[in-house]
């Protein structure tokens, strides 16, 4: 009796770490990543006074479509951008990224093709894949199924940090476009649309998450003192519209404007399969992929500003006193 009998194949685990090595593209600062028992980055030599900023997602029941449809390589996308996302809420860069993967039994092929969508990630948000975990769990996981989870750490110059407290009432509410429904909502889903139907509108309930970090970076780079403006930044993922509350200060509250943008057929056509209107907007982003909090006088032009790198947005509320 042997490992590879009780259903962990150690062999096809190294083969595996070989081919993440190939696929992977360290970018500058990392010292040593993939393959050791840690990864060692450097940091970024010109902020004075850095802050790392760290966050953990997943990406829910979204991997059982992607079992589902065989298609992997987008939900490595997701996974990333769940992460890198969040980390950019408080004005920071992601510096580097982790993942684990948990698998019934490793399947080279499609572990290799979500590698690759978490490599192309990193690459989208500027960041590297230092290194993570692929364990196989044969008792936990019926063959063909996985689960992800991932680790990101970014750095903001601490007198940049956008995190809420300089929210006042009047401020606007800038809204920027998601692409789809990204990763949240799923279990709902699966139970609203057969799999005939998932599989036929494969393309549009597998588009990943888009990933806001260089287009926001590049806006907050831009604006002197732009923690003074751009006061806070929400990431519209689990919990939908609830999210914006978690950067308002407790005394205030989002009054959202709910026709004041272009919502998605995808989010049209699951209310009118029975989904009401109050738990749409609890469940889903609804359009809205990110949040910005802005000074009302700057509003107009961080619009301008984002159209011109090519995120749709609208000014879809303003901050108020909580009644």
């Amino acid at each position: 009796m042997d490992y590879q009998s009780a259903g962990v194949d150690i062999r096809k685990g190294e083969r595996f770490v070989e081919v993440i090595k190939r696929i992977n593209r360290e970018r500058r600062g990392v010292l040593k990543g993939i393959g050791g028992f840690n990864a060692l980055v450097s940091l970024p030599k010109e902020i004075n006074h850095p802050v790392l900023v760290s966050a953990t997602d997943g990406v829910g029941t979204k991997v059982k479509l992607s079992s589902l449809l065989g298609k992997h390589r987008t939900i490595g996308v997701d996974l990333v951008a769940m992460c890198v996302n969040d980390v950019l809420c408080a004005g920071a860069k992601p510096l580097f990224f982790l993942d684990y993967l948990s698998v019934g039994r490793l399947e080279l092929k499609q572990a290799k093709e979500i590698v690759q969508g978490i490599v192309e990630g990193c690459e989208e948000a500027g960041c590297s894949l230092v290194g993570g975990e692929t364990a196989q769990m044969p008792a936990l996981y019926k063959e063909g199924e996985y689960d992800l989870a991932g680790f990101c750490v970014g750095i903001v110059e601490r007198k940049r940090i956008i995190e809420g407290s300089r929210i006042r009432s009047g401020d606007k509410i800038i809204g920027i476009a998601s692409n789809g429904l990204h990763s949240n909502g799923f279990s709902l889903i699966r139970k609203i649309f057969t799999p005939e139907e998932l599989k036929k509108n494969a393309q549009e309930f597998l588009k990943p998450t888009r990933i806001y970090v260089k287009p926001i970076l590049s806006l907050l780079n831009k604006i002197k003192d732009a923690h003074l403006i751009i006061k806070g930044i929400a990431h519209i993922t689990g919990g939908g519209f609830a999210n914006i509350d978690r950067v308002i200060p407790p005394d205030l509250s989002p009054r959202i404007e709910k026709n004041s943008w272009e919502i998605p057929w995808i989010f049209k056509e699951i209310q009118r399969r029975g989904v009401e209107e109050k738990e749409m907007f609890r469940v889903f982003n609804m359009g809205i992929g990110m949040v910005l909090v802005v000074r009302k006088k700057e509003a107009g032009s961080i619009q301008r500003d984002l159209e011109r790198k090519g995120l749709k947005n609208w000014v879809i509320g303003e901050v108020i006193a909580k009644v």
